[in-house]
């Protein structure tokens, strides 16, 4: 009952004295840690770049990203990542757990590290990187690297920069509403954000195109996933008795996951398919749910694709989702390439899951054309060509 009475006090507090005493709380639990030996950190490297990226990893993409840096000329890459109880760990280089990123001793250690060894830092979703010091973002762990020479992005990811109302009046399905709690909770954050992101007058990189409508003079730093692991888990499609229809809700307001599974159940009892809602399979056992699956339904309210339907891309699923007009219209502008998701929307699923399994010939050509994208566009390349101008310099090229 601790934890519970914990928490409903800080919810009732004024937001600077909730954080003062969510810092108190971590900095208490972290004495334990106080004279234990510090988690590793990365090897200092000796190329003439060294970028870190961090602290969420979302979805493995502080990592991606790394490593695709990794592949430019004179350039090393670390990505770093904030580890919490209870959430999907993804591969990353060195990330330590809640209690220590409220320790002193390991923010000072955090900061020195970074400081010292890196030229080039990109900071995911205006998080701190040094540590649960009471701030409400990473402002003045940018003023400190921006002070000692390091070169500083931002990169975001979705709610932490769509500004829900924006987005409302622009999505007939949007999932944001006046007086709902995940509204009213990523609004103000969203402004906030974007008052920095003004201000701070860095580089900023979005991952999915649908951001440039909140940050227009951002870059687009696309998404990047190993390919090979997908297809390789990937069976024929359409070789089970029943088509195999999935849906993996990672936030089920955000994705539309009560409509999805209301559509998919009806034709599950109708006989028409097997519909799997996948829940709890950590991600490197993701390829095979994926894999076998013949259709694959990412979400219906926001407006994008991302790595979920990425992956699904690359296993030559059929992929089925909301992704709207403007978004294929700015993919196919950037890139000259459309994009190969079959669309849909709460209205319209269930006609066109049938309509996929009634002509599974046409389906299945839909399908085929989903590895050569994401082979092009997400697996690392041209994400590294989106950092190049960031990381290296004129007088370097």
């Amino acid at each position: 009952m601790g934890d519970t009475t914990t928490m409903t006090i800080r919810e009732r507090l004024p937001a600077p004295l909730a954080r003062t005493a969510g810092a108190v709380r971590r900095r208490l639990r972290g004495l334990r840690y106080t004279y234990a030996q510090l988690p590793a950190f990365p090897p200092a490297a000796t190329t003439p770049v060294r970028m870190l990226v961090g602290p969420t990893n979302s979805a493995g993409q502080g990592h991606a990203w790394a490593q695709a840096a990794g592949t430019l000329p004179d350039v090393d890459a670390v990505s770093f990542a904030l580890h919490r109880k209870g959430r999907f760990q993804f591969a990353d280089d060195y990330g330590v757990p809640l209690a220590w990123f409220g320790q002193s001793r390991w923010q000072r250690a955090q900061q020195q590290h970074v400081l010292t060894n890196y030229t080039h830092v990109m900071v995911e979703s205006l998080r701190p990187l040094f540590g649960a010091r009471g701030y409400p973002d990473a402002a003045p762990d940018i003023e400190a690297m921006r002070d000692r020479g390091i070169n500083v992005a931002l990169a975001f990811h979705g709610s932490d920069i769509r500004l829900p109302s924006r987005h409302a009046k622009r999505e007939q399905w949007s999932p944001f509403m006046p007086g709902d709690e995940l509204t009213d909770r990523l609004e103000p954050q969203a402004r906030r954000h974007a008052e920095l992101v003004e201000s701070l007058g860095l580089p900023v990189f979005v991952s999915t195109v649908d951001l440039l409508e909140d940050v227009p003079d951002a870059t687009w730093l696309p998404v990047a996933i190993d390919p090979t692991r997908w297809q390789q888990a990937a069976r024929p499609l359409f070789s089970t008795d029943k088509p195999v229809v999935v849906h993996v809700p990672s936030n089920a307001k955000l994705k539309g996951t009560e409509e999805i599974d209301a559509v998919l159940t009806g034709l599950h009892e109708r006989g028409l398919v097997e519909y799997r809602r996948i829940t709890g399979v950590q991600h490197q056992d993701m390829p095979a749910v994926i894999g076998a699956a013949d259709i694959v339904v990412d979400q219906l309210r926001i407006g994008l694709y991302g790595v979920a339907a990425a992956e699904a891309l690359a296993a030559g699923r059929i992929v089925v989702s909301y992704v709207g007009d403007a978004v294929r219209r700015r993919v196919r502008s950037l890139t000259g390439r459309e994009v190969p998701i079959v669309e849909a929307d709460p209205g319209t699923l269930g006609d066109v899951v049938t309509g996929l399994i009634a002509d599974r010939e046409a389906a299945a050509e839909r399908a085929a054309a989903g590895p050569g994208f994401v082979a092009e566009l997400h697996d690392g390349r041209r994400s590294a060509e989106a950092l190049r101008t960031w990381l290296i310099s004129k007088e370097t090229l």
